[in-house]
């Protein structure tokens, strides 16, 4: 069976070919630009050398143009609205088994592989493609595919999902001594497309500084921002206001006013809440639920789940209460829904009641 394996360049895509050409696969190795072939050189001639020495091909497709429509510029948007975006789950949906995958149709590769940490099957009972988590729960990364389709799902393969991550390295660096040895190689950040940037200075160069006023929950002002898209829900740092008392506590990002280009801080206290309603919603491995389900949420990647309950809303929308507080929900960010081990679905949060 032909079969493309998405390489970045790093440990695990690149594990991912090479466990799959020893299965007997005809592997081709695809790297796809995002923003620019001399920003991503090194990771494409790490690509090349580890398809040099798996005797595969390796083919580069150019995506930047409709990566900077599809991924960059929603993400500024979502930005300028108050809200903190995430953009890796459009990033899968739209480019590597969107975008990619139709290119690679048009070559007669039908199926595609990838290095997430994450189990995929069918269930023949609901007729459904499913994912699952990984055998390593630190480096599962099911959170950021909740928006796959159930077609894409079927034409993709996973081979990293039973293993751990610190035995993929052992292996590699084995394997490929020269290119992923400890000392010339270092693992991608969460937001891929900032590369060697902080998000930050890669902020500062899409937006120009619009200064305006911080209040606190009474309503006085005390201080000003440089920027509401500076910041995001829970934030501290960079705020930049002095502690008017000896034991004034720490004060926190509480809401984003885009329209009124105002910030609002308060006591860490004031960041819980139990209820949201979440938007978009998709569902994987379940059809979508017409009546309240019981589920473990997360809202945001490294946050731990709790359990909640998700009440269907119309428009594709859904009421989810929290058993728990949940710390510093955003508007924007991405509230994501398993039972056990099995992806049910997510969506985006919307509106929060604390």
């Amino acid at each position: 069976m032909k079969i493309a394996v998405l390489m970045s360049g790093g440990i695990d895509s690149s594990f991912a070919a090479f466990c799959l050409r020893a299965r007997g696969y005809d592997v081709t190795g695809v790297t796809f630009l995002e923003i620019g072939d001399k920003i991503e050189k090194g990771e494409i001639l790490r690509a090349k050398r580890v398809a040099e020495v798996l005797s595969i091909p390796h083919i580069v497709l150019n995506t930047k143009n409709i990566y900077e429509k599809e991924i960059i510029q929603p993400f500024c948007r979502t930005l300028l609205k108050g809200e903190t975006p995430n953009a890796c789950p459009f990033c899968n949906r739209k480019i590597k088994f969107g975008l990619v995958l139709e290119k690679l149709e048009k070559k007669g590769i039908k199926k595609v592989a990838t290095g997430h940490y994450v189990k995929g099957g069918y269930n023949s009972q609901n007729q459904r493609w499913f994912l699952r988590k990984a055998e390593d729960k630190r480096k599962d990364q099911s959170y950021f595919l909740w928006k796959l389709s159930q077609g894409q799902i079927s034409k993709t393969i996973f081979p990293l999902g039973d293993f751990i991550k610190e035995e993929v390295k052992r292996q590699m660096e084995k394997k490929f001594p020269k290119i992923f040895s400890t000392k010339n190689y270092k693992e991608s950040q969460d937001i891929c497309f900032l590369r060697e940037e902080n998000l930050s200075d890669f902020l500062r160069k899409k937006f120009k500084e619009k200064p305006g006023p911080i209040y606190n929950t009474e309503g006085k002002k005390i201080g000003e921002h440089p920027g509401t898209y500076f910041f995001t829900i829970g934030q501290r740092t960079g705020l930049k206001i002095g502690a008017k008392t000896p034991t004034q506590r720490p004060l926190f990002v509480l809401d984003i006013q885009a329209k009124n280009n105002a910030i609002v801080v308060g006591e860490e206290q004031y960041l819980f809440g139990k209820e949201l309603r979440a938007r978009d919603l998709n569902w994987i491995s379940i059809e979508p639920p017409q009546k309240k389900i019981k589920v473990k949420a997360r809202v945001r990647y490294r946050h731990k789940e709790s359990e909640a309950e998700v009440f269907p809303l119309p428009s594709n929308k859904a009421k989810v209460i929290f058993k728990d507080p949940q710390r510093a929900i955003a508007p924007g960010q991405h509230v994501v829904f398993f039972k056990k081990d099995l992806l049910l679905g997510g969506g985006i949060i919307e509106r929060l009641q604390n």
